[in-house]
């Protein structure tokens, strides 16, 4: 079927984070939200179909899950990533947050040493730091928008033996779809000090402009038996609110050892919900996503050329994945708070303050353009005209 990215959707009583905690978190009404990582665009038709017959039952108890749930899972990442997964290796998870966290607490001791990339998604700091870890952060290495991994900072703060390695691949919030060149530098690295690797692979279906994910575990036989990858139909399809993530496991050692605290809570089953709509998303929403990827890359496109055109002193390189831009407002001149105030008491934006993902984001902002074209249009003809009663133009 043909899908209407284009047509409005009302989400006044979706009790949607990104629009009802937008004042309390910005500070006054009538912004339009482009912050959390969710989309303003209504998920595949077989998805909501199979929710809807679920619905119809009327019985919404415990849930058992089904040997084809995992099937879908690996044979989605088969057919689009080409790599094979062990379904025995799967394990449930609320989100790959929270197997990020529960991951740093029972595979690391208190005040040990977890890496990341940095500027990256701020959760992985406070999955560090709500843990009682330590953060050791390197920066990567940014020319003219383009972000690579200074392989050299990287192997000296691998000698320090951190606990973990937490990889956003593909990454947020520069957009950078890594190779399989660059993977292997990194994995090989892992391998040689003994840093096991968690791989949040999460925007990997998201890829654009004929790009291609590369699953860490598929670099090689060695870097698979150190890295734990972290996968989810939620970003994809805009599932978010219905919790359900998926990873998969290097050996049924590390995997008991997670599913243990988890069953420690009697957490490891998923919502009746949920259960239907991630394995229909993978057996079914395949024409969906494509439709999808053509519309998030043609607002992209007029996303960079409007800034091109009418506000040049703000840029962006086009991202490899994700739906996420890394603007760059350094040369607006605004420092500290001033820019985030800016975009806010004069463009009427919620955008995320770029300081939020490491120090390397201070003069960036990440807008989602994951909506309606017309939503876009609104927000950048604001921005447009804050810009130009800053610029006195």
């Amino acid at each position: 079927m043909k899908y209407n990215f284009d047509e409005p959707v009302d989400r006044s009583r979706n009790f949607s984070a990104k629009y009802d905690e937008c004042a309390r978190k910005f500070g006054r009404e009538g912004l339009i939200p482009m912050w959390i990582a969710d989309m303003d665009l209504k998920t595949a038709q077989p998805i909501m179909d199979a929710m809807e017959e679920r619905n119809k039952q009327g019985i919404f108890g415990y849930t058992t899950r089904p040997a084809s749930y995992y099937e879908a899972v690996c044979r989605w990442q088969k057919d689009r990533n080409g790599y094979n997964f062990d379904k025995s290796l799967a394990a449930f998870a609320l989100g790959v947050i929270p197997a990020i966290c529960t991951i740093v607490r029972e595979f690391t001791e208190p005040g040990q040493e977890v890496m990341y990339f940095t500027p990256v998604y701020s959760e992985f700091h406070d999955s560090v730091v709500n843990s009682g870890r330590t953060p050791l952060t390197v920066s990567l290495k940014e020319q003219d928008g383009y972000y690579e991994i200074d392989y050299e900072a990287f192997e000296e703060a691998a000698k320090r033996r951190p606990g973990l390695l937490i990889m956003c691949n593909p990454h947020n919030p520069v957009g950078r779809s890594w190779t399989r060149e660059e993977l292997e530098k990194v994995g090989d690295i892992c391998v040689r000090y003994q840093i096991p690797i968690i791989s949040d692979e999460i925007h990997s279906d998201l890829m654009l402009y004929g790009h291609r994910h590369t699953v860490m575990a598929g670099v090689s036989g060695e870097i698979a038996d150190i890295t734990i990858t972290c996968t989810s139909a939620t970003k994809t399809f805009n599932l978010a609110g219905l919790q359900a993530a998926t990873l998969f496991f290097p050996n049924h050692e590390m995997k008991d050892r997670y599913e243990k605290f988890w069953f420690g809570m009697d957490v490891h089953r998923n919502n009746c919900f949920s259960l239907v709509a991630v394995e229909t998303a993978f057996r079914e929403g395949g024409e969906w996503l494509e439709q999808l990827l053509d519309y998030l890359e043609g607002n992209i496109d007029y996303t960079w050329d409007y800034l091109k055109k009418n506000i040049p002193e703000i840029h962006f390189l086009k991202p490899e994945s994700t739906y996420l831009l890394w603007l760059d407002c350094r040369e607006l001149g605004l420092s500290g708070d001033e820019l985030q105030t800016f975009m806010v008491q004069e463009a009427g934006l919620a955008l995320n303050d770029g300081r939020g993902f490491g120090p390397e984001g201070g003069g960036y902002m990440r807008m989602n353009i994951a909506c309606p074209r017309a939503t876009i249009e609104r927000a950048l003809g604001q921005l447009k005209a804050a810009v130009d009663r800053k610029m006195g133009r």
